[in-house]
């Protein structure tokens, strides 16, 4: 009986060691790249990337102002559709939202609420217009339109040859002027990955 309580006790100890976790809080500038799929490393490099491009091209310089009543007539952008095309799951919303507010602090840009964030605000003055005072309900009609769409897409190409994998990112964007159509801005960042075990 005493072996039996004895190995018992053994085998829980040797199970609760095996199922033990760390975790490590760590600095999120820190790269930490275990799978050598995309990551949020990947997703800073993008939008660094990008931001620059955007900030510093020709395009910028030679636009021609509307003049009609934006704040010092600097152009307002509306982020668009930017679809995943790779072959994972890659959580574009982090990148984006990351354009969106360096584009913004630059202080060269307004930036307008689309898709959903625009549904939101809509719908918010949509109930205003029931249960607020007129006094204080925000009034339909007033919303900036934006000069820019910015659009793309996200690509990758995968390469494996026995413990070798080679993953290939592209990552375009474009601004498409709202009232021409017309591409005015095409910026792109490419990252290659190595991966061996």
């Amino acid at each position: 009986m005493k072996v039996f309580v004895i190995s018992v006790v053994f085998v829980l100890l040797v199970v609760t060691a095996c199922g033990s976790r760390e975790v490590t809080r760590t600095d999120t500038d820190t790269v930490t790249d275990l799978s050598g799929y995309w990551n949020d490393t990947d997703a800073r490099i993008v939008a660094d990337s990008i931001v620059d491009q955007c900030l510093t091209g020709r395009w910028f310089d030679t636009r021609t102002g509307r003049g009609d009543g934006r704040v010092a007539d600097i152009p307002v952008i509306v982020v668009g559709g930017v679809r995943n095309q790779s072959t994972e799951h890659i959580n574009v919303d982090v990148f984006m939202s990351e354009i969106e507010r360096s584009l913004l602090n630059s202080g060269r840009f307004q930036i307008a609420a689309g898709g959903r964030e625009r549904d939101e605000v809509r719908g918010e003055r949509r109930d205003q217009t029931i249960f607020a005072s007129p006094a204080t309900a925000a009034e339909f009609g007033r919303e900036v339109g934006a000069d820019y769409v910015m659009t793309g897409t996200v690509n990758s190409i995968e390469d494996q040859e026995d413990g070798t994998r080679a993953i290939f990112y592209q990552v375009n964007l474009e601004l498409i002027d709202v009232e021409t159509a017309l591409k005015v801005w095409m910026g792109s960042t490419e990252i290659k990955k190595v991966i061996e075990w």
